[in-house]
């Protein structure tokens, strides 16, 4: 090691003495060691003018992590989009008049309630997934007839007509 480092040190001494390089190299120096003149620089007026090159297209791949993270943006806002729409649009407790505010709907017009629920059950599209998933294990061993299919049985309603009260009455 002591051998290695006074070789070392010899070689610094040498740079700062001003002494030649002991490295060579066998490549030929591509600049040239004058500047060029006006003459050399002719040929390019008599040929005619080069067509626009478009720079190349970039490779498709590099987009992948940005396109994947857009998508995932863009999956997760139309989520949240169709859920605000269900639970604002749709849902059958949400009334935008003032007049239905103050009132109890289910009283004093039960048939539109009923309307509101239904279509706030059918036109749910997580519920819709979910329901396609369900029946992808198979039947089931023992039925259940209370929880039926939502969308192939029709809900029963018990309302103040269905039970025989008048609501304008009440």
């Amino acid at each position: 090691m002591a051998f290695r480092s006074v070789g070392n040190l010899r070689s610094l001494m040498g740079g700062l003495r001003g002494s030649t390089a002991t490295y060579a190299t066998s490549t030929t120096p591509k600049g040239k060691s004058y500047a060029p003149t006006a003459a050399d620089y002719a040929h390019f007026q008599e040929q005619p003018r080069p067509k626009l090159q478009f720079p190349k297209p970039v490779q498709k791949g590099d987009f992948v992590p940005v396109c994947m993270a857009i998508g995932m943006i863009a999956l997760s806002v139309s989520l949240g989009l169709v859920t605000a729409t269900q639970q604002l649009a749709r849902s059958p407790n949400v009334y935008v008049r003032k007049k239905t505010r103050e009132t109890v709907p289910e009283v004093n017009d039960p048939d539109k309630v009923v309307s509101d629920a239904e279509k706030f059950l059918n036109k749910s599209f997580f519920r819709k997934v979910a329901h396609v998933q369900e029946f992808d294990y198979g039947d089931h061993p023992v039925p259940d007839p209370i929880r039926k299919d939502a969308y192939a049985h029709k809900h029963r309603v018990e309302t103040l007509k269905s039970v025989g009260v008048d609501p304008k009455q009440v």
